[in-house]
């Protein structure tokens, strides 16, 4: 399974719309995702046995969103990913709330 397809499938049941790097759509509150850093976790015998995997979750939204970020950390650490950071920002441009969680997963 891709980390990808894990991470949607990890998602959807959030209630919102959740899109690799991009969202197209029309809602106006939804969840997009990217990997922003990967490197070897364990190597043995010269070969990489782990990688880590380094992700951030973006919720976007015109309203009030800590429910469903609350259900983001709760479902991404359910599915075995660690939570290493993360801040709220507004995109003045569009006047929309933007709350960026990153996550790591070694596998």
């Amino acid at each position: 399974m891709s980390l990808n397809k894990m991470i949607i499938d990890t998602l959807k049941h959030v209630g919102v719309p959740v899109a690799f790097q991009t969202y197209s759509g029309t809602a106006t509150t939804y969840i997009t995702f990217f990997e922003y850093n990967q490197f070897s976790a364990l190597n043995a015998d010269d070969e990489e046995q782990q990688t880590a995997h380094f992700i951030q979750v973006d919720v976007w939204s015109k309203g009030d969103y800590t429910s469903i970020v609350q259900q983001v950390k709760e479902r991404m650490i359910a599915a075995g990913f660690r939570r290493t950071s993360e801040v709220d920002l507004f995109e003045e441009e569009t006047k929309t709330y933007h709350k960026a969680i990153r996550f790591s997963y070694i596998c």
